[in-house]
């Protein structure tokens, strides 16, 4: 877009004076007058012939156009070096601002962009707007923790959470029901792409936006953070020619990127990789991407089918999400494919469980699951200030399962490098089940999922021994790891 397009065709320039210049064309409310015609024609530096629309009409297309075109905000934030004062700009934004307005100069775009890019600086994986009856917060999750960063004046939140709508494409007026939504940007160097999603509260509308920065994405398996032992485990079992392999866990957990990691090992001209997904977080070079689409009918189950048409070597389903699915998967994996996916269960043996219910006979599970890994992310110490002092007696208890417990282990700090957090960035923790014989016995039996974690215990560390093992290393602290495994109580 050209500076004589942007000059004419900004909202407000075209809303006072009910003329809009669009794709070589004058475009002219039924009211216009006299005066803004000479103008405009002064300014083009030749004749027109308008075509006239209603007020509706015309108020219809310029909304339209600047949906369409918000990208031109999207080209955000050069220099993310620079130091950006957030409340400042809050107080720029005056009451009437133009949401339609896509002058890059424009304070709510201002804010908005400025506080992308801080989150991206950041670190953060998502941006929580929040209103509540008095205030105004936005919260920024690092490192899986959120944390305020910013309380605006509470006028400012209808402004603000219209112009992201007006950015992700949704509808402005619609504060009545939940939407979804997506914003490609490029923030320096960096492609992120952000899933929107808004819902409406009791004192008005919430956004979370969730930052995937595919510029950082390096899927490595040998990446993961899996200890030696469980990483050879990991390349046999991806390199057997069909079964299941799962990854299990809570949101947020990194499922996805272990999936990613595999398929990127996997990745090469012999094999034929085709994947199911809601949504598709990163494209894959040479592997086949297919999105679910709920309106359209494009299930897991649907998309599962037809990639399953396609003489397909490695399958990776998004999630498990129904007992339809999961039949699916097992059929495929017992007729030649290898087949990955997610469940959301809290451990690895809660997976054997999660099938059964879901309508699986014990015995096609045992026969098709090769693997079940599940995982956890702990924050990472910050390398600049953490530090070492002795276990306390109730600390020793718990590396009781080592034959050489230790007498200290590493703690977090804080300093200006962390912003005196302690932590820098994550590592995952995981608890690695493979069926062998003895556990596609006990699967087989009908054991329940105590038992089956007795059978797993036999041959791998608890996510909580893994992640203390972790402690050792100095990767993360003591409180990380009782944090994220604290759910699972005295189980470990």
């Amino acid at each position: 877009m050209d500076e004589l397009t942007k000059q004419l065709c900004t909202s407000g320039f075209a809303k006072e004076n009910g003329i809009l210049f669009w794709n070589d064309t004058v475009y002219i409310r039924d009211d216009v007058p006299a005066f803004a015609l000479l103008e405009m024609r002064r300014v083009l530096g030749r004749a027109f012939v308008p075509q006239t629309l209603s007020a509706e009409a015309f108020d219809e297309m310029l909304a339209k156009i600047w949906q369409q075109n918000s990208g031109v905000s999207q080209q955000l934030v050069d220099d993310m070096d620079a130091d950006i004062d957030l409340m400042a700009l809050t107080e720029e934004i005056p009451d009437n601002e133009d949401l339609l307005d896509n002058d890059e100069n424009s304070p709510v775009i201002r804010l908005i962009n400025a506080i992308l890019g801080e989150a991206v600086k950041d670190g953060a994986s998502d941006i929580h707007i929040e209103t509540f009856e008095r205030t105004l917060s936005i919260r920024f999750r690092v490192d899986g923790v959120l944390r305020p960063v910013l309380q605006p004046a509470r006028k400012l939140a209808p402004l603000l959470v219209s112009r992201i709508k007006v950015m992700s494409k949704l509808d402005i007026a619609e504060k009545r029901l939940p939407q979804d939504g997506r914003i490609s940007l490029r923030i320096g160097r960096k492609a992120i792409d952000v899933r929107v999603s808004t819902i409406p509260s009791q004192y008005g509308e919430r956004v979370v936006m969730r930052l995937l920065d595919k510029s950082n994405l390096k899927p490595d398996i040998n990446k993961l953070g899996l200890i030696d032992e469980e990483l050879e485990k990991l390349k046999g079992l991806i390199n057997r020619p069909h079964g299941i392999i799962l990854v299990t866990g809570p949101t947020g957990s990194g499922k996805s990127t272990t999936l990613y990691a595999i398929l990127s090992a996997l990745n090469g001209h012999e094999r034929n990789i085709l994947t199911v997904e809601d949504p598709i977080e990163y494209e894959l070079e040479g592997v086949g991407q297919t999105q679910v689409n709920p309106r359209v009918d494009m299930t897991f189950a649907r998309g599962l089918r037809a990639i399953l048409r396609q003489d397909p070597d490695v399958v990776m389903i998004g999630e498990i999400r129904d007992g339809e699915t999961a039949q699916i998967a097992v059929q495929a994996s017992l007729t030649g494919h290898l087949v990955m996916s997610t469940l959301h269960t809290n451990s690895a043996a809660g997976a054997i469980t999660r099938l059964r219910d879901m309508g699986l006979e014990s015995f096609l599970i045992g026969s098709s699951l090769l693997g079940v890994i599940a995982q956890r992310l702990v924050r990472r110490l910050c390398p600049h200030c953490r530090t070492t002092s002795p276990l306390d007696d109730n600390e020793k208890a718990l590396f009781s399962f080592m034959d050489k417990p230790p007498k200290a282990i590493y703690r977090a700090v804080g300093c200006d490098q962390c912003r005196q957090s302690g932590y820098q960035g994550r590592a995952g923790i995981h608890e690695f089940l493979v069926v062998d014989s003895a556990m596609r016995r006990a699967i087989h039996e009908d054991k329940d999922e105590m038992s089956i974690e007795t059978e797993l215990f036999r041959q791998a560390y608890s996510l909580r021994e893994n992640g203390l093992m972790k402690v050792i290393s100095g990767i993360t602290s003591l409180e990380e790891v009782m944090r994220v495994t604290a759910e699972r109580g005295g189980d470990e």
